[in-house]
């Protein structure tokens, strides 16, 4: 991928949710083979996931599948108490043995880190657990969303915990198969790029088994294996913004790609009519205020996806565009605030 700087430091972290109506979505996958689909759900990470099997009856891949994602949970989930990632979030400038595939994760995150320029950030976790999104839009009654202010959180607060978000603090030794964390006021949180690392590996995993056919769902990431036994692509649509009853905004074809959708309708709540996303700012901590109220992503790799929809979106349209034309085989297709979509790529919409 190309290089791209730019004089905008904003970011977010992209918790997981419970949602299986997902802002993108499988709409018509159904394999022209006479034999019938296997599909099978779990939660993992506060999210629920699906594999389905187009060109499989064996179901014994799909719970190797869902002990993929167990597998991860266990060491990538800040929430779980003897994870890698909560043993070094409880170690601060310790040295942390912890898995390889652990450290596989964090290198590409700190990847994306230095390729958006910190506006993609993972040590933004006592940050974003500060203001608790995700908890608080689960609590939410009203069909606004609409909370009193008690919840949101103090501004001296957020300028303190804002002040060590810093990716340069995590040191890695692989030799030694560890990782530390020098600043104790920092936490690590992998939200915004483990569920498309995991998509990627039970992916390659039913590959390796001569599974060419099915889909990957995984809470707003969706990964395609080939096309469908006719040749024909994936139809996938992409959810209307703030609607849940299943309508979408617009429909793309993906072969065995990966379409990750980010939008600030997905953990959201509002105090005084104002609207608090998931989407945090590195310049003020605050969520970002973007242009856009989503953005689908189309890669090759669903961990890809996962952190450029997570970059983009916190961009905004006229620097997310330029994102992503600084970069090779990505587009996108982006939702304004104005509810009218723009396209990375003219040949995306067919």
């Amino acid at each position: 991928m190309k290089n791209f700087k730019t004089n905008i430091k904003t970011k977010k972290i992209k918790y997981q949710y419970l949602f299986f109506l997902l802002s993108a979505f499988f709409l018509s996958g159904c394999s022209a083979k006479p034999n019938e689909p296997i599909s099978k759900s779990g939660t993992y990470f506060d999210t629920i996931i699906t594999v389905t099997l187009y060109d499989s009856s064996d179901e014994q891949k799909l719970d190797d599948c869902m002990n993929i994602a167990k597998e991860y949970e266990q060491l990538l989930s800040a929430t779980v108490s003897d994870s890698d990632i909560a043993r070094i979030n409880s170690n601060p400038g310790e040295w942390v043995t912890v898995d390889a595939k652990t450290i596989d994760v964090v290198k590409k995150a700190i990847y994306y880190c230095n390729l958006s320029n910190g506006k993609f950030d993972i040590t933004i976790g006592a940050l974003t657990d500060l203001w608790n999104i995700s908890q608080i839009a689960g609590q939410c009654n009203s069909p606004d969303n609409e909370m009193p202010e008690s919840v949101l959180p103090d501004d001296a607060k957020i300028k303190e915990l804002l002040a060590h978000v810093d990716y340069h603090n995590i040191e890695i030794d692989e030799k030694e198969s560890k990782i530390k964390l020098n600043d104790p006021l920092a936490k690590l949180d992998l939200g915004g790029i483990a569920k498309g690392f995991i998509a990627d590996q039970m992916k390659q995993y039913l590959n390796e088994n001569d599974i060419k056919e099915g889909i990957i769902n995984l809470g707003g990431n969706l990964l395609t294996l080939g096309p469908k036994s006719n040749g024909k692509p994936y139809q996938i649509g992409i959810q209307y913004p703030f609607d849940h009853s299943g309508k979408v905004i617009d429909q793309i074809e993906v072969k065995d790609q990966s379409v990750v959708t980010s939008g600030v309708y997905e953990r959201y709540f509002t105090v005084n009519q104002k609207r608090y996303h998931h989407i945090l700012s590195t310049e003020t901590g605050y969520p970002a205020d973007t242009d856009l109220l989503g953005v689908s992503i189309i890669s090759q790799s669903s961990c890809d996806g996962d952190a450029i929809s997570t970059i983009v979106l916190a961009l905004g349209l006229k620097d997310g565009m330029a994102f992503i034309n600084s970069l090779d085989d990505v587009e996108a297709v982006f939702i304004t605030d104005q509810y009218e979509l723009q396209y990375s790529n003219a040949n995306i919409k067919k």
